[in-house]
């Protein structure tokens, strides 16, 4: 793809702009070279006729290529200008093309080639001098200084072109990474949510499951029971739409400022809810209890979403894969760390080697400790049963280590 620049009238290429621009600067070099000879005719010299305008011209006509074809031009412009000389001709400003040509030249081509292009200016410059009636000491020093200035003025345009094109590379590797992080963000934030609709999904239809069950399996002998176990399903149904609601409502574009959520909202859940947690479980045929450790403090709200949602998803995973069983749930506060153990008394089979469980759900526990810093660590008891041990840090400057 060509690069393109803006104009009044449109978009141009930029080749283009060059070609025009060295068409306008071979005119202006043959015009000027035409106007001085025409100008100034000291006696002595030939006649300034046609076939001096005609040689003027070529002289400058090979500028027109001096990007395309900087060597060629160089010898090009060298040898017609000396040809205008030999004829007799007064010296003009027609030196100025050969010169042009050799920074060309130094811009786009070795040292080695430059230094032969160089030559051949310097020839043309001192032929130029000699012919001007100038001391071969003066034509010699006037030849080496504008073959000296046209290859440092080469040079100074070839490094600064290659450093327009690194600072293009490393802008476009940049603009790329920039991308790429973006990509990545979007990923993370898809991720996050798919493990949001994960919890809160199979917690609750765990719950609407079993619940369920019992309800058809008592509706004829026990009524009653089976009345309960139907508000315990519509519970959880709320519950679940609450949860969804506060989880999509980061996905809103078109909120005013006075609607954006709470972010305790926002995030889910506050470990004070476990009470409530248990409650719906207990309602599952889980006995479960909560116990609270030390002197519960203020936590970020992500921290504390993360804690929960392990801890629904332990559960998850006894009522799902213990059957009717005991569990108990320990928050522990402890100066740089949050400690949350779940262990249940049933089966001992793994949720990840269960044949109703892909494992997933313990994956997803450990991506969530290990996205605030912290550590999980999941595994049958010898007692019997399961248990799950979180320890997340609450003090960036204490990350929180795996224990056995």
């Amino acid at each position: 793809m060509r690069t393109r620049f803006a104009m009044p009238g449109g978009t141009w290429p930029v080749r283009r702009r060059q070609q025009i621009f060295d068409v306008a600067l071979a005119a202006v070099i043959a015009a000027s070279g035409c106007v001085a000879g025409h100008e100034y005719h000291p006696e002595g010299w030939a006649l300034f006729d046609g076939r001096a305008y005609l040689l003027s011209c070529l002289v400058a006509l090979p500028i027109v290529w001096r990007r395309a074809a900087p060597m060629a031009t160089v010898a090009a412009t060298c040898m017609t200008y000396s040809l205008y000389l030999a004829l007799g001709y007064q010296p003009s400003v027609n030196w100025w093309a050969p010169m042009i040509a050799l920074v060309s030249l130094t811009a786009r081509r070795s040292l080695r080639t430059s230094a032969l292009g160089a030559v051949l200016t310097a020839g043309a410059v001192l032929h130029s001098g000699i012919a001007g009636h100038l001391s071969v000491l003066m034509a010699a020093a006037q030849a080496l200084l504008i073959s000296l200035v046209a290859v440092f003025l080469g040079r100074t345009q070839r490094l600064l072109a290659e450093r327009n094109r690194e600072l293009r590379r490393l802008t476009e590797q940049l603009r790329r990474e920039q991308r790429e992080r973006a990509r990545r963000a979007v990923v993370d934030e898809r991720m996050r949510i798919a493990r949001e609709l994960h919890d809160v999904v199979a917690h609750h239809m765990s719950v609407i499951t079993v619940q369920a069950g019992l309800a058809g399996y008592v509706f004829a002998t026990e009524p009653e029971t089976a009345r309960t176990a139907l508000d315990n399903i519509a519970g959880a149904g709320r519950e679940a739409l609450a949860d969804l609601r506060r989880l999509l409502s980061v996905l809103r574009v078109d909120i005013d400022e006075d609607d954006v959520p709470d972010p305790q909202q926002t995030w889910g859940p506050a470990l004070s809810r476990l009470d409530e947690l248990a409650e719906r479980v207990r309602a599952a045929g889980v006995d479960v209890t909560v116990h609270t450790e030390g002197h519960p403090g203020p936590l970020p709200p992500g921290l504390e979403m993360c804690a929960y949602r392990i801890v629904q998803e332990a559960l998850t995973n006894v009522v799902k894969h213990a059957g009717p069983t005991r569990a108990e749930i320990t928050v522990s506060h402890l100066p740089n760390e949050l400690r949350v153990t779940v262990r249940d008394d049933g089966g001992s089979a793994d949720p990840a080697t269960s044949p109703h469980g892909s494992g997933h759900g313990l994956i997803g526990m450990r991506e969530r400790a290990k996205a605030y810093g912290g550590t999980l660590v999941a595994g049958a008891r010898r007692a019997g049963g399961f248990e799950v041990r979180l320890t997340l840090p609450t003090n960036a400057g204490h990350p929180a280590t795996e224990t056995a």
